[in-house]
């Protein structure tokens, strides 16, 4: 009996802060969690969050969670896991110490997603989205408030899975062009 591989499914991963984690004053959220979880897990999500995460899964996209943050994974999939998320991968401030700066002596930029294999960083610092060409990742920058995200990151995607079955080179889309 002939054994066939699936090709792997693409990885997009998602940073926490200012990028899923937002202030309802300058970000439309989703609900608060009821008492007492709120008090256990104080961080709002971006409105949209769940359904754009369970969407690019059911799409055949893997998703992960690349923080500098060091939040424990276990505090990150607890949370998550109340709005019906469940992350493929989480990568924190310590397990990128641990697995990518290692005992570097030159320091390394706080995110390296393609070490990961992760195709597509979705990330509100200018600095990591630039840092994309020089370390050969690709990025979304998000920060402000804007409807469209998940529309326009569900694109992104796609459009990178087009380019990744083909040969295309690195690049940075910023939200909003």
């Amino acid at each position: 009996m002939k054994r066939t591989t699936e090709p792997a499914k693409m990885r997009i991963s998602f940073d926490l802060d200012e990028v899923l984690f937002v202030l309802p004053e300058t970000h439309k959220t989703e609900p608060a969690l009821p008492f007492p979880l709120d008090r256990m897990f104080p961080e709002r999500l971006r409105l949209g969050t769940p359904e754009l995460i369970n969407t690019l899964q059911g799409m055949g996209y893997e998703v992960w969670v690349y923080t500098s943050s060091f939040r424990t994974e276990r505090y990150i999939r607890r949370l998550f896991r109340h709005y019906g998320v469940r992350f493929d991968g989480i990568v924190n401030g310590e397990r990128h110490l641990k697995e990518v700066q290692r005992d570097r002596k030159t320091t390394l930029p706080q995110k390296m997603p393609h070490v990961y294999k992760i195709a597509l960083h979705i990330d509100d610092e200018t600095v990591i989205c630039s840092l994309g060409r020089q370390y050969g990742f690709r990025t979304y920058h998000l920060d402000a408030q804007d409807d469209d995200w998940k529309e326009k990151i569900i694109a992104r995607a796609e459009e990178i899975r087009k380019v990744c079955q083909g040969d295309g080179s690195s690049d940075t889309l910023h939200g909003g062009e």
